[in-house]
């Protein structure tokens, strides 16, 4: 288990995250990772005293989101895969509501098509972001 998120935004963003149908945190290499089903990974989210990063998969909209400042194609090949990377300092004020706006569309990449199709967009988890 890793240690408690300080960070304002990604404790909002993990609070999103953990509303999505059938989520589980889990914590392999030290990081948080969030799967649908436990088994597919929609964001990863590790924090530091120097700000937190978060990568989600976003096929419809990663070249979109590489003009984000912090923002870059997720290592290990994954960027071929329309996964992004965000790097944000411990002062910034990520925008909350693009980047939850992302979130769905990470989830919604990786979650079965029945599950997807089942949960619409819900106020509450847009509730969660706030710029």
């Amino acid at each position: 288990m890793s240690k408690p998120l300080t960070h304002d935004c990604a404790k909002k963003l993990r609070a999103a995250a953990i509303k999505y149908p059938t989520t589980i945190e889990d914590f392999p290499w030290g990081e948080r990772a969030f799967k649908v089903g436990g088994k597919k990974v929609f964001l990863f989210l590790s924090e530091s005293d120097d700000g937190f990063n978060c990568s989600m998969k976003l096929p419809f909209r990663a070249e979109e989101a590489l003009k984000m400042k912090g923002a870059e194609p997720t290592g290990y090949g994954l960027g071929r895969s329309g996964w992004v990377s965000f790097k944000f300092s411990a002062k910034a004020k990520p925008p909350m509501g693009k980047l939850i706006d992302y979130l769905d569309e990470s989830w919604r990449a990786v979650a079965p098509k029945k599950l997807s199709a089942a949960h619409a967009p819900s106020a509450k988890i847009a509730g969660a972001a706030t710029d």
